[in-house]
């Protein structure tokens, strides 16, 4: 392994849909290790090939027919370690493994939660709830150096929204998922990268809706996607960028490619 380790996240929302695409930002950013959430697709058909093309021959895979999946390629070796079942229903929204140098890498897609902030009107909001209250029991246990990423599906400051006040309502931003994450980030005393390196109050999205008839005009944008790491993992990151450019590419994802550079 090299002293660098570059690992990218992409809520890329149908690999195979969407390979194109996936394959070009590979080529120009050529991280070592890209975790994917949302991938859409049974294992077996998986466009592994196009990415042992590009040398990313180690491949970890965890999806299911239609929906959620996650999946973690790399170019440096790396074994499974585990599929927590956050979700308590079998879905398949995490997959997690140790590289040679000791790091675990976890890889999470967090429900969205429907359009209704009330589990006892929207189950679907309970669920995630429920979800992360798992992730926060399992963080309060974490004992080796983690990093954990994905599509949490929470923004959780004021300026990781474009507009506070008019999305206190709106899945994503209320004031209990803010809180529940709050706890979560608390349990093992997790390091935001994004924030690490792009400090708040600074404008920092990862998602826009495909409502949007210009996305960048609106620029209605909420930081859904999320790096934290272990505080002795955070001090090896030296770089952390997001690729909004990704947003404009041909059949894109509505979330954008974040990444980290750590130097261990």
């Amino acid at each position: 392994m090299s002293d660098t380790l570059k690992i990218a996240s992409w809520n890329i929302n149908s690999v195979r849909f969407r390979i194109e695409i996936v394959e070009r930002f590979l080529r120009e950013e050529a991280p070592d290790i890209l975790c994917l959430q949302e991938t859409k697709t049974i294992n077996d058909t998986f466009p592994a090939a196009a990415f042992r093309q590009l040398g990313y021959t180690h491949q970890i895979l965890h999806g299911q027919p239609m929906h959620h999946g996650v999946a973690i390629v790399s170019k440096i070796p790396m074994r499974e370690d585990d599929r927590l079942d956050w979700q308590a229903n079998g879905e398949a929204r995490h997959v997690g493994v140790r590289l040679e140098n000791g790091l675990r890498l976890e890889n999470v897609y967090v429900p969205a939660g429907g359009d209704v902030p009330d589990r006892n009107l929207n189950p679907k909001f309970g669920q995630k709830l429920d979800f992360l209250a798992r992730m926060i029991d399992w963080s309060e246990n974490l004992s080796v150096p983690t990093l954990l990423v994905g599509d949490f599906n929470i923004a959780p400051l004021e300026c990781d929204v474009w507009s506070h006040k008019q999305l206190l309502d709106v899945v994503s931003h209320t004031p209990i998922e803010v809180e529940t994450l709050g706890r979560m980030q608390a349990a093992h005393d997790w390091v935001d990268l994004g924030r690490h390196f792009v400090p708040a109050p600074e404008r920092l999205y990862t998602w826009w809706s495909y409502r949007a008839k210009d996305w960048a005009a609106s620029d209605r944008g909420r930081r859904l996607d999320h790096m934290w790491a272990s505080k002795d993992v955070a001090r090896q990151a030296v770089d952390h960028r997001i690729h909004e450019a990704c947003r404009s590419w041909l059949k894109p994802s509505d979330h954008i490619p974040i990444v980290t550079e750590f130097r261990f």
